[in-house]
């Protein structure tokens, strides 16, 4: 029999009113977000009746998708259904690093809030934005993003590579794709993450980590892949810390932990959080018996179904 992995949704899904309804019928939801609004008070009202607008800025949009992430892994938790792997995109991972027992609950909310705003001071610092590029080859987007000081950095699936870098650069790589007839989608996001523009994050990051007894962290208890080198999570605590760290100016590495994950014999992947972003790249990257997502509870019950008839 195959294995299961949770995948953590990341970035730029986000909406308004997401998981509400499973905050409303899932008692251990619930628990948790009642838990996160304690620690940063107006987060349940930003989720559920924020403006579009107020969700995108990154401060807000973190803590946010973290909550709404783990919303329906830990719904699927409360009915029994475990998995063998977890992997998050981008801040997704943050949310992985809870589920898979590195970091307490409300060791995650904290960082993944203070990630949020690191990430917007840097954002603010060096403004940028991200597109994906599609049906480009990696080595020729590479050498454009040379030319065009833009940087590649988020291998989401095969035809589909994420550049991120300063507006003006950005542009400048959009003129020359358009001249290739290159199509490009814009990506609901404030800032140029992932590239080198977020050095004082990932410093940022570090320090807090590395406070002593600010964060109690533990090797991970369930396989956990890494953005960064698509491999699993190392379990001592210094290079957990330089791995968490590092991540948000470093590359996301997705297709290659799909494929790693696929090596380990996994093959259903449920998606949890808003959208169904990390769905497409699943069935663009590895052949799969079994594609699922969690975002509501109308999802949320489809995919118990489905679960409980492998289990």
């Amino acid at each position: 029999m195959g294995k299961t992995a949770f995948l953590f949704a990341g970035q730029g899904s986000q909406y308004p009113g997401m998981a509400k309804d499973l905050y409303d019928a899932v008692p251990e939801v619930k628990e948790l977000f009642d838990e996160a609004e304690s620690i940063r008070p107006g987060t349940l009202k930003q989720m559920f009746e924020g403006t579009r607008e107020e969700l995108k800025k990154t401060d807000n949009t973190q803590p946010c998708m973290f909550l709404a992430d783990l919303a329906g892994a830990v719904a699927l938790k409360s009915q029994g259904i475990s998995t063998d792997a977890v992997a998050g995109f981008s801040l997704g991972e943050v949310a992985a690093l809870y589920f898979s027992g590195v970091l307490c609950f409300s060791e995650a909310f904290r960082f993944v809030c203070l990630r949020g705003e690191v990430m917007q001071r840097a954002a603010m610092e060096n403004e940028g934005s991200m597109i994906a590029v599609l049906k480009m080859g990696r080595n020729e987007l590479e050498e454009l993003g040379k030319e065009t000081e833009t940087f590649p950095v988020n291998y989401n699936c095969p035809g589909q590579i994420v550049v991120s870098g300063k507006v003006e650069n950005i542009e400048k790589l959009k003129a020359h794709l358009t001249e290739k007839e290159v199509r490009f989608i814009p990506l609901e996001v404030g800032g140029p993450f992932h590239s080198p523009y977020m050095a004082d994050a990932t410093k940022a990051l570090k320090e807090e980590l590395s406070k002593e007894g600010s964060y109690n962290i533990k090797k991970p208890t369930i396989a956990l892949f890494s953005n960064m080198t698509a491999e699993l999570y190392p379990e001592e605590k210094l290079e957990i810390i330089e791995a968490i760290s590092d991540q948000v100016s470093n590359s996301v590495r997705w297709e290659d932990i799909l494929r790693n994950m696929k090596e380990m014999e996994v093959d259903t992947f449920v998606e949890c959080g808003p959208g169904k972003a990390l769905s497409g790249f699943v069935k663009r990257t590895v052949p799969v018996s079994r594609i699922l997502s969690v975002s509501d509870l109308e999802s949320l019950g489809d995919a118990i179904k489905e679960l409980k008839n492998v289990c």
